[in-house]
């Protein structure tokens, strides 16, 4: 739902708290970021991607809370930091920042995040959030970048390639939240749910209670200080702790990791109807060697078969949780959100139906043998009579 922004509503919003009276208004400072997510590749050697990099590479990152230690990740991804441009919103240009996370499995994560303008009423805030991830640049800037990026990471990737299917997600982040309506009360109590949906959905008319409990039912505190809502195309993080982003980067794993995902669905629904097509050709075939005509087709779907489990098997593998603490819960959450476990069940039919389509081309295939074994074996007694006869005969 794209809204616009205009300098003059901020302008309007400061005013309103400098010479108004909106002791019940919450304001607040904070940031969006929006993450557009890339498959760019069958796997990404991280080191080697460091050396290409030189110093955009910032290392590799992960969860820094005492909690994470209940977080095992087995290949930490490889953060680069892209750089800084003018990004027109609504008219005018804000400063925003890129940067990359470069996952093992192949996955390329961007980010460009902007600041918002200090002290903002929360409509305000929503409204600016809006204009940002309505910019008509925003999207020029995502293939720019990811073009780039995969050509220096080139001799990197294996087989690579940019897949046609992204990702995108946002996340609004809240540094600050200023509200006198319940100065002591725990940020969770704070923001209604109104509020929360007007930002993370962007539905600005009134929505029913049973429709609010099923579009944001994923919300989690750690502290009172603290808020995490979840959804499927977005996140409110409300985190006072300005270099906790352990949040973040949980939610962009879990987006990471959908993505694989969708990108392995979307191939294997594209190779059932060309597997059939190449089996009927074969089939169709005339063939000398028929013993051997599904060959090709089955050498080709052994890989396909065996590329897709390791692939989506190191997906799996690349995020463990060994305890049920806050960040875990925040995971776990987002995976449910995004229906992951629905996207896997899809996969492992279509590979179930891939392995019975491979014991059906193989058993066939041995069945042809079988029946050309069975000629020469006819033929050889045949060979055999006519000798015999011809010897008697001389």
């Amino acid at each position: 739902m794209a809204r616009r922004l205009t300098s003059q509503y901020l302008s309007d919003a400061r005013t309103a708290y400098l010479g108004g009276d909106l002791s019940d208004e919450v304001l607040v400072d904070g940031s969006v970021t929006v993450y557009r997510l890339y498959d760019i590749g069958y796997t990404i050697a991280l080191d080697h991607a460091a050396e290409l990099l030189g110093a955009s590479m910032s290392g590799r990152s992960r969860p820094l809370r005492l909690e994470a230690r209940a977080i095992e990740i087995r290949n930490p991804p490889l953060l680069a930091t892209l750089g800084a441009f003018d990004l027109m919103v609504a008219g005018s240009p804000r400063r925003a920042s890129v940067s990359a996370h470069l996952f093992d499995f192949g996955v390329c994560s961007l980010q460009v995040g902007i600041v918002a303008p200090p002290r903002l009423a929360w409509s305000a805030f929503t409204e600016s959030c809006a204009a940002i991830e309505s910019a008509t640049d925003l999207g020029v800037v995502f293939d720019r970048e990811v073009r780039d990026l995969a050509a220096r990471i080139g001799p990197a990737v294996e087989r690579p390639a940019i897949a046609t299917l992204a990702e995108e997600y946002k996340v609004y982040r809240v540094d600050r939240i200023t509200c006198d309506r319940q100065s002591s009360a725990p940020i969770a109590d704070v923001l209604t749910d109104e509020e929360i949906a007007e930002l993370v959905i962007g539905e600005r008319k009134r929505l029913s209670s049973a429709a609010l409990r099923e579009l944001i039912p994923h919300r989690y505190s750690y502290y009172e200080d603290d808020l995490t809502v979840v959804t499927w195309e977005s996140a409110l993080v409300v985190e006072p702790r300005v270099d906790d982003r352990d949040v973040e980067y949980i939610l962009e794993f879990a987006n990471a990791q959908l993505l694989e995902l969708r990108v392995y669905d979307q191939r294997l629904d594209a190779d059932l109807p060309a597997l059939y097509d190449r089996a009927e050709a074969a089939r169709a075939g005339r063939s000398p060697r028929l013993a051997n005509r599904f060959r090709a087709v089955l050498s080709d779907l052994q890989t396909r078969v065996a590329d897709i489990t390791e692939t989506v098997e190191r997906v799996d593998n690349a995020l463990k949780v060994t305890n049920d603490v806050y960040l875990a819960r925040i995971y776990a959450g987002a995976l449910d959100q995004f229906r992951a476990q629905a996207w896997r069940r899809g996969i492992d039919r279509k590979l179930a139906i891939l392995r019975e389509t491979y014991a059906m081309l193989n058993d066939e295939a041995q069945a042809a043998r079988g029946e050309l074994l069975e000629i020469v074996i006819v033929l050889l007694i045949l060979v055999e009579l006519i000798l015999g006869l011809l010897r008697r005969a001389l």
